[in-house]
């Protein structure tokens, strides 16, 4: 019984660091995507909906059981987010998708790179 505990314990652990990375890698992809808008002066809806999307997808890469490489699962998951976002963007200027759908490859296979090399480091 109380290796059962432990081992519930020890999956919880991984967890909560894999949720940690995400949050992290979120936070940093979320900057350097901001950081062109603010300078573009677009709208602060937009800034802190870019920002956060990008928090919500590294915990989703993070957290994900996706057997793929870091790089594809990070473009996959970025754009399965971003599609709800980029119909309403597109919807009204449709030529803005290209710089987001630029930003979205870069950063989604960087932050699943990143994530994958982390999590894999913290877990051996």
């Amino acid at each position: 019984m109380e290796d059962i505990k432990h081992s519930l314990v020890k999956e919880q652990e991984k967890q909560m660091n894999k949720i940690a990375v995400g949050i992290i890698v979120g936070i940093l992809a979320g900057i350097i995507d901001v950081v062109p808008m603010i300078i573009m002066k677009l709208t602060w809806d937009a800034n802190i909906s870019a920002f956060s999307m990008w928090v919500a997808v590294c915990v989703l890469i993070s957290t994900s059981n996706l057997k793929l490489p870091g790089a594809a699962k990070g473009i996959i998951i970025a754009f399965m987010v971003l599609s709800p976002s980029a119909t309403l963007i597109g919807w009204k200027e449709p030529t803005s998708l290209i710089p987001i759908s630029i930003m979205t490859t870069i950063l989604g296979s960087i932050s699943g790179l990143v994530i994958h090399k982390l999590t894999n480091k913290i877990h051996k």
